[in-house]
């Protein structure tokens, strides 16, 4: 197959195979996009094509973004991203070879994951209940929260939720995550009487704007007026930061990502089974899910430091 005639059109064929072949998500799309860009912007400067690059001109890319301080974890992803690229043209026939192939990456940098303690979550739960304008946005954020926190879902997951995965009172959702896989999580309780109230609260407000003729009923659990029907990542962002505040925590301490380590680590602590873990926050490789094990870790030296008779200095002359 002859190669694309520019850069666009190469990372635009590619971009198009990941999303129908590969089923790619659309926020995997979007990241490819922007790394791939960035490097077609280098590529411009240096006066060179994507047919012809060689493993030398990716490797002087990737030193160019260390000196601009850019992050091991932003580095590695960037070159995934050229290497997957260069990996479909292979397959396709555009090059011969894969000149990213043999690259070492940078590697992730692996911070210990920002963790809430029980209390803490228990008083963004509380604090949720009446965070909103009216009842029903109370019963909706107070609903985001117990899921968010009694499944560890990812914040895409979770304001894409259909509403049909929520109907008949179930004990446990499916979810569809990264890559297209589906897999099961279970409701607490807590998260079920949620549900349930929001579930009333939700299709009464639909129901009205159907006899009025306002909107069409929603698929989403968590509906919005916006383009995309549903409550935005960015706005549940917003959203958390105003519980955060009202909770009496630093709203810099507070992402949905902190609550899903949180579900995580406390899982953890309570004695729950590493692989259980895996497969519920839907990671790929254990290694992923091993890091919140670096958590207990510390804790359980912070713990030595502090009752250990030989911690401290002996008092003894």
């Amino acid at each position: 197959m002859t190669a694309p005639a520019s850069g666009a059109r190469w990372i635009a064929t590619f971009l198009e195979a990941q999303a129908a072949e590969a089923g790619a998500a659309r926020n995997t799309i979007l990241s490819y996009g922007r790394d791939l860009n960035d490097f077609a912007s280098y590529l411009q400067v240096i006066h060179e094509e994507f047919a012809t690059v060689s493993r030398a001109t990716i490797e002087a890319y990737l030193v160019r973004l260390e000196a601009d301080g850019l992050a091991k974890s932003t580095r590695a992803r960037r070159l995934s991203a050229i290497r997957q690229l260069y990996r479909f043209a292979y397959e396709e026939g555009w090059r011969e070879d894969n000149p990213a192939q043999m690259i070492s990456g940078p590697g992730p940098s692996k911070h210990l994951p920002k963790v809430l303690s029980i209390e803490e979550v228990e008083a963004l739960l509380e604090a949720a209940r009446d965070q909103g304008r009216s009842l029903p946005e109370q019963i909706r954020n107070r609903c985001l929260m117990e899921l968010l926190y009694a499944t560890g879902m990812r914040v895409s997951e979770l304001v894409t939720l259909p509403v049909a995965a929520a109907r008949g009172n179930p004990q446990m959702l499916l979810v569809r995550g990264k890559g297209d896989k589906e897999r099961m999580v279970p409701l607490s309780p807590p998260a079920r009487e949620a549900l349930a109230a929001w579930l009333t609260a939700r299709d009464a407000a639909e129901d009205r704007a159907r006899i009025e003729r306002r909107a069409a009923p929603s698929r989403f659990l968590f509906p919005s007026s916006g383009k995309e029907g549903h409550l935005t990542r960015q706005g549940f962002h917003g959203l958390l930061k105003d519980i955060a505040i009202a909770a009496g925590i630093s709203p810099a301490r507070v992402t949905p990502h902190v609550l899903r380590h949180a579900f995580a680590t406390h899982l953890l602590q309570g004695g729950a089974d590493l692989r259980a873990i895996q497969m519920l926050l839907g990671h790929a490789d254990l290694s992923t899910t091993e890091i919140y094990t670096h958590v207990l870790d510390e804790e359980l030296k912070q713990l030595v430091l502090r009752h250990h008779p030989l911690a401290t200095p002996s008092k003894r002359s």
